[in-house]
């Protein structure tokens, strides 16, 4: 059974900084692309950063040059360095993990998913 475990969100003021960790079990890590998604209160789901299985990355024009993901394959880790914080990234940050290849953009493309994490960027 695939598990996603979020942590490290939280308070920060504007222009500040965080990192996020997702703690991946039941899978073989190393063969998921994986991604990071962000929903705000009454707004759609949407795409942060994504990372392949061979570690090209992507991330959405709105972090770009801010937000960076990373993984580690040895530790079934998965992070979202984000810097810069604005007050329009407040949101519920997720995990999230797809087996097929090729990395997604919709949170359809993925069936294994985190709990969310809280991330609150006061101004």
């Amino acid at each position: 059974q695939v598990q996603l475990v979020e942590s490290g969100g939280g308070l920060v003021q504007a222009g500040g900084s965080l990192r996020l960790s997702c703690a991946a079990s039941g899978l073989t890590f190393s063969r998921y692309a994986m991604s990071w998604f962000r929903q705000a209160p009454g707004k759609e789901r949407e795409f942060v950063a994504a990372i392949g299985r061979s570690g090209v990355a992507t991330h959405a024009d709105s972090v770009k040059g801010r937000f960076t993901i990373s993984r580690d394959n040895v530790k079934n880790m998965l992070y979202l360095q984000m810097n810069t914080l604005k007050p329009e990234d407040t949101a519920v940050y997720y995990c999230a993990a797809r087996g097929q290849t090729g990395i997604g953009r919709r949170p359809p493309e993925y069936a294994n998913w985190g709990h969310g994490t809280q991330v609150t960027v006061s101004s």
